[in-house]
């Protein structure tokens, strides 16, 4: 984070210099703690996809090298598939079910159809939540990453104080739209600031706009979620990804009334982790889903078939 922070955002270059970096010392110290060896493992699962391209060849390349070196088979896991298995440990899901994948890189809306089985129902034409997040936290000087700061001093507002309309998207009911709410919030902090300098983490008015900015962006998910629910018939919710750590997010999730089970991972695993590409590896392999040594990297990934 200290590398990306000066600059309010990931910097893809930076991100693959500090995955080359890291990558051998995080895996020793991942198999110390584990007090297990390479050798002890059955598989090496590891992220195929989506991302930036740069990290992931890190990634994989290393992975297909302690596979090629060790004889241990490679699966290559999804990104997204991996945040869907991190809400669902000692889970057994219900089908269909939909998930709500919501990050800084991703807002979806998966139909699951069995296990490893995905039909995409919808999403964001333009910036993901988590990106709408920290694109209205850099405008504020909040710093980076945006979700946590801008929760905490949500949670101190009046998430009516302003009132932000709803995008009007034609055609896929199921789609999201952040990059005009990104807008009215610039447009808002510009008026603010002809009136004078202001500090947004102890400005009443700043922090009641951030209060609904983040009730904006919550509603918007969770109306489009529960239309998707209801027109498949879906047996259960998972909501994922790292925007899924967000204390705002959880609480109108408990206050809604779903009719259904509501899974959430835990708030550790919310965000990118290892954890999840282990999962979702593990159920790969149940399946029988080994990959080979050309398994390649790719940025846009789908997940849905």
């Amino acid at each position: 984070m200290e590398v990306h922070q000066r600059y309010g955002g990931v910097v893809p270059e930076l991100a693959s210099r500090e995955h080359v970096r890291a990558i051998v010392p995080v895996v020793r110290e991942a198999l110390r703690q584990a007090d297990t060896r390479l050798e002890d493992l059955t598989a090496i699962a590891v992220t195929q996809g989506p991302g930036l391209v740069g990290s992931l060849l890190v990634g994989l390349t290393y992975a297909k090298a302690l596979s090629f070196a060790k004889g241990i088979p490679l699966i290559g896991v999804h990104h997204l598939e991996g945040h869907i298995e991190a809400a669902l440990i000692g889970v057994e899901l219900a089908y269909p079910a939909l998930a709500l994948v919501v990050s800084g890189g991703h807002t979806h809306l998966f139909e699951c159809t069995g296990q490893g089985e995905y039909r995409l129902e919808g999403k964001t034409r333009d910036d993901a939540a988590g990106e709408a997040y920290d694109k209205v936290s850099k405008l504020l000087g909040l710093g980076y990453p945006g979700g946590p700061v801008i929760d905490a001093l949500a949670a101190r507002g009046n998430p009516r104080a302003v009132r932000f309309t709803s995008p009007k998207l034609k055609g896929n009911l199921s789609d999201f739209s952040f990059s005009g709410l990104k807008t009215a919030v610039l447009r808002w902090t510009e008026k603010r600031r002809e009136r004078g300098d202001f500090d947004a983490r102890t400005d009443s008015e700043t922090i009641d706009m951030l209060a609904s900015f983040q009730n904006t962006v919550i509603e918007e998910l969770l109306r489009r979620a529960q239309a998707a629910a209801d027109r498949i018939g879906a047996k259960a919710l998972v909501v994922s990804g790292g925007v899924a750590a967000n204390r705002g997010l959880r609480a109108a999730v408990a206050k809604r009334q779903w009719g259904i089970p509501v899974y959430f991972p835990e708030p550790r695993w919310s965000t990118d982790n290892g954890v999840m590409i282990a999962l979702a590896g593990t159920r790969r392999w149940m399946r029988g889903q080994v990959s080979g040594l050309d398994l390649k990297a790719q940025a846009n990934l789908p997940l849905a078939r």
